[in-house]
């Protein structure tokens, strides 16, 4: 090798090489930046359309760093959604069941509710033609959020407000998803929060035998 060469290879940045499993540091505010330009690049083209090109484009970020960064699209797809989500379920802890569910439908605002609700439908039929996405989902979002569920469920059970044995407690989650998905069918319309605090009260309380008040 010439000197000029040496000089050459020692000026070019290197790329850090992360061990399997090792991501590489980001800042928090770069991160949400990530996540956002992802979310409004699915509104825009749709989860089969989004390509790792267009997000590196969109985010000014090299292919490479996003590939190292979360493994490939469904992985980063579903930590844009996760991190879009406003609050956590095990922040939610009222009393009641029936405040504990109305504040599981208050943390969005009807206009984040109606944008996230055609993302979402968007995402649903997608994971009907990619394991990966569907998986992802199943691992980030579906089984963390199922688990803090029961537990909210197993507490209005202590309390007393739910039978041990109520049949309807298995398809509360069933009943809550009915909520959201059937309005948009039938009505053409996205839920809002009053929407769904009348449905809780009018519905789900109702088969859980729990108080509507």
């Amino acid at each position: 090798m010439t000197e000029a060469s040496k000089g050459a290879a020692a000026a070019a940045p290197v790329e850090p090489v992360l061990a399997p499993g090792r991501r590489s540091r980001i800042t928090p505010e770069r991160e949400a930046e990530l996540y956002e330009a992802v979310l409004d690049l699915l509104r825009e083209v749709g989860y089969d359309a989004l390509t790792m090109d267009a997000v590196a484009a969109r985010t000014r970020s090299s292919k490479a760093t996003l590939y190292r960064q979360w493994g490939g699209k469904a992985e980063l797809v579903v930590r844009a959604v996760r991190h879009s989500k406003p609050g956590q379920l095990d922040q939610i802890d009222t009393g009641s069941l029936r405040s504990d569910l109305h504040a599981l439908v208050s943390r969005e605002d009807d206009c984040g509710m109606a944008q996230n609700s055609a993302l979402m439908r968007g995402l649903a039929m997608a994971m009907h033609s990619n394991d990966d996405l569907r998986q992802a989902f199943r691992e980030q979002l579906i089984e963390p959020e199922m688990a803090e569920f029961q537990r909210l469920l197993r507490r209005a059970v202590d309390r007393g407000e739910i039978r041990e044995d109520c049949p309807a407690l298995d398809f509360v989650v069933h009943m809550l998803a009915g909520g959201f998905v059937v309005r948009a069918l039938i009505e053409d319309q996205p839920p809002t929060q009053a929407f769904l605090r009348s449905y809780i009260d009018a519905v789900v309380l109702p088969a859980l035998g729990a108080p509507t008040v």
